[in-house]
C-alpha cells in the first residue's frame, strides 16, 4: 500500500490547470481531483502531474 502524502501546504496553491478550481486529495488512489474539470490528475513519486494530459477522465 502507498502511503505517500503530499505536502498540505503544496495541496493549498495546487489549482485545476483546465478551472483554475480547487482541488481535493484522493489518499487512497493518490490522485489530485477537479470536481470542476471532472478529471484526477495523478501523483507519482510524491510529485503531482498537472497536465491535463495525463488526467484521467472521472465518470
Amino acid at each position: 500500500m502507498n502511503t505517500q502524502t503530499v505536502d498540505p501546504k503544496l495541496l493549498e496553491i495546487l489549482v485545476c490547470p483546465v478551472t483554475k478550481g480547487p482541488l481535493r486529495y484522493d489518499t487512497e488512489k493518490q490522485e489530485l481531483i477537479s470536481d470542476q474539470a471532472k478529471l484526477a490528475y495523478p501523483i507519482r513519486d510524491g510529485i503531482p502531474i498537472m497536465l491535463a494530459d495525463e488526467a484521467r477522465e472521472l465518470d
